[in-house]
C-alpha cells in the first residue's frame, strides 16, 4: 500500500474526498468497496442526526430505551430482523439480515456515563437538561456499527450473497456489562466472527488485550444509636466499610504489581451524631488474567469479613458486574487493520482545527497534532492486558473477535471527560465514526469473500483458550442489575 507522508496527506485527501475530509487512498479499492464507501458518503449526513439524537438523550446503562429504540427502527426499516430485549434485557436487541453461514456480527453500544455533561463547545459548559454525557462516545459507536451493518446487508443483497450479517445492540458497557449476560444466554454460539470499534483520538487497528475486572457492592449492617448520648449500644456500619477499606490498601502491597484495585464509598451515614446503621462500599479488582482477578477478588472478600468481625456488624455483598480480558485475535486485527488502512483518517477543517486548539488549552496544551488524527498507528499485537476493561473481554473468549479504534476526539483527549463529549457532539466525532463505518464494512466484507479468514481466526481462538476451555461468567448467574444507574 502507498504510504502518505504527512506533508502531501492534506492535499492527498483534498483530491480525493473534499465533502468528508476523510484520507482514503482509493487506488487500491475493489469497485465494490468504493460502491459501499461512496454509500457510506451518500448517508453521513443521515446517520450523523441518529448518532446526534443519541447524544443529546445521553441515556445510562440498561436504561437506553430511546437510544435502543432508534437504532432497533432504522435497522427494521432497512429489511432487518429484531430481536427485542434479548438476554433478560430491554434494551438489549439483535438485528439479522440474510440466512446461513457465515454469520458475522457487528456490536454497537449506546449508554452514557452519569455526571459528565457537557455542551457541544470547546470550553467547559454544562447542559442543563441532563446530568449525563457521552464521554465514551459510544452514541457513535452504535450508530456507526449500524450504518456498516446496512451497508453491507446491502451489498449482501446486491450481490445475491450467501450469509448472515447481525447487529448486536449492547446496553450498559460502563460498568454493567450488558454483553456477558447476551455471551451467557447463548447468543453468540452461532456467530462465526464478531467485529467492533471504538471511539478514542487516533486510529488504530492494533491487536490488543485488555484488563479482567470483577466489581461488587459491600454493604455493611450495624445498629444506630445516639453517637453522644449512647455510643455503646451502636455498631457503626461505615467503620465497618472504612476497616475494610485499611485492610484492601494494606494488601496493595501483596498482590501482582499489574493488579488494580479501586473503591468508593456509596454510602456513609445520614448525619454525624447518629452512629451509621446503613453503610456500602464499591470495589472494582483488575488484572491482565482473570484467574487472577478471581483470586483477588476472594481476598477483598476475606477483608470484608474480617472488617465485620471486628466492628460487631454484619456484611453481604452483591456482584455488580464482571468481564474477562480481551482474547486479540492476529488472523482478523490483521485483516481489519489493511482496511482501516485504505479508509484511512480524520482530516480537519479550519473550524475543526480551531476547535481542536480550545480543547487543548483545557490540558495546558497549545500544539494541535492534526497528523495524528489523519494518519494509522502501526499495527502491533499486545496479549498482555493493560489500561481499561470492557465486556467485549468476553465476546472475544467465545468467538473470534477484533476491533479497531478511531480519532472520534482531538489528539490528546481523555476519554470519559468533558472533552470527549464535546468533541462527539461535533463534525470530528462524525468523521471518525464514519471511518469506522467504512472500515468495517470492508473488512465483513472480506470475511464474507474469503471464509479462510474466519476459520483461521477460530483456529487461533482455539489454541489461545486452550483446550477444553468452557465458558464461565465471572459474574456467575445473577440476573443483570437493571437499575443500577437509578
Amino acid at each position: 500500500m502507498k504510504k502518505l507522508f504527512p506533508s502531501t496527506l492534506l492535499l492527498y485527501t483534498f483530491l480525493l474526498l473534499p465533502a468528508l475530509g476523510q484520507s482514503q487512498n482509493t487506488a487500491e479499492l475493489s469497485k465494490d468497496e468504493k460502491a459501499v464507501l461512496a454509500e457510506l458518503d451518500q448517508k453521513t449526513a443521515a446517520y450523523n442526526d441518529i448518532a446526534q439524537q443519541i447524544w443529546s438523550w445521553a441515556e445510562l446503562g440498561y436504561l437506553e430505551e430511546k437510544s435502543a429504540g432508534l437504532l432497533q427502527k432504522t435497522l427494521e426499516q432497512e429489511g432487518f430482523r429484531i430481536q427485542k430485549g434479548v438476554a433478560d434485557i430491554p434494551t438489549a436487541f439483535v438485528a439479522s439480515y440474510g440466512t446461513g453461514q457465515p454469520v458475522i456480527a457487528l456490536m454497537g453500544e449506546f449508554d452514557a456515563l452519569p455526571g459528565v455533561t457537557q455542551d457541544r463547545v470547546p470550553f467547559k459548559k454544562e447542559r442543563e437538561e441532563v446530568n449525563a454525557g457521552h464521554a465514551c462516545g459510544h452514541h457513535l459507536f452504535g450508530t456507526g456499527s449500524a450504518a456498516a451493518a446496512i451497508a453491507v446487508k446491502n451489498w449482501l443483497k446486491a450481490h445475491n450473497k450467501q450469509g448472515t450479517i447481525r447487529f448486536y445492540g449492547t446496553p450498559a458497557e460502563e460498568g454493567g456489562a450488558g454483553k456477558v449476560y447476551m455471551v451467557r444466554a447463548g447468543l453468540f454460539d452461532d456467530v462465526d466472527v464478531v467485529l467492533h470499534w471504538h471511539p478514542g483520538n487516533s486510529n488504530s487497528a492494533a491487536a490488543t488485550s485488555s484488563l479482567s475486572n470483577k466489581s461488587a457492592k459491600f454493604r455493611f449492617h450495624g445498629i444506630a444509636s445516639h453517637a453522644a448520648v449512647s455510643p455503646q449500644n451502636g455498631r457503626s456500619a461505615l467503620d465497618g466499610v472504612e476497616a475494610m477499606n485499611m485492610m484492601v490498601n494494606m494488601m496493595r502491597e501483596h498482590v501482582p504489581a499489574e493488579s488494580r484495585i479501586h473503591y468508593v464509598i456509596t454510602r456513609g451515614g445520614e448525619a454525624p451524631n447518629v452512629v451509621p446503621a446503613e453503610a456500602e462500599v464499591f470495589y472494582y479488582v483488575r488484572h491482565p488474567e482473570m484467574e487472577q482477578v478471581k483470586a483477588i477478588f476472594e481476598r477483598v472478600v476475606k477483608a470484608a469479613e474480617g472488617a465485620a468481625l471486628g466492628t460487631g456488624t454484619t456484611m453481604d455483598y452483591e456482584v455488580i458486574h464482571g468481564v474477562y480480558n480481551l482474547l486479540p485475535n492476529e488472523a482478523l486485527s490483521e485483516v481489519v487493520n489493511a482496511k482501516l488502512n485504505l479508509v484511512g483518517g480524520v482530516v480537519y477543517d479550519e473550524k475543526e482545527r480551531a476547535f481542536g486548539e480550545q480543547i487543548l488549552k483545557s490540558y495546558g496544551a497549545d500544539h494541535l497534532d492534526v497528523d495524528m488524527a489523519a494518519s494509522v498507528a502501526p499495527y502491533y499485537v499486545n496479549n498482555r492486558g493493560a489500561g481499561g476493561s470492557t465486556d467485549v473481554g468476553d465476546v472475544s473468549w467465545a468467538v473470534p473477535t477484533a476491533g479497531l479504534r478511531a480519532a472520534t476526539w482531538v489528539p490528546g483527549t481523555s476519554p470519559h471527560s468533558w472533552q470527549a463529549v464535546a468533541a462527539g457532539g461535533t463534525s470530528i466525532g462524525k468523521k471518525g465514526m464514519m471511518v469506522a463505518a467504512k472500515t468495517l464494512s470492508l473488512t465483513a466484507m472480506e470475511i464474507f469473500n474469503n471464509p479462510n479468514i474466519a476459520a483461521k481466526a477460530l483456529k487461533e481462538l482455539n489454541i489461545k483458550r486452550g483446550e477444553n476451555f468452557q465458558y464461565e461468567a465471572l459474574l456467575g448467574d445473577r440476573k443483570p442489575p437493571l437499575d443500577y444507574r437509578k
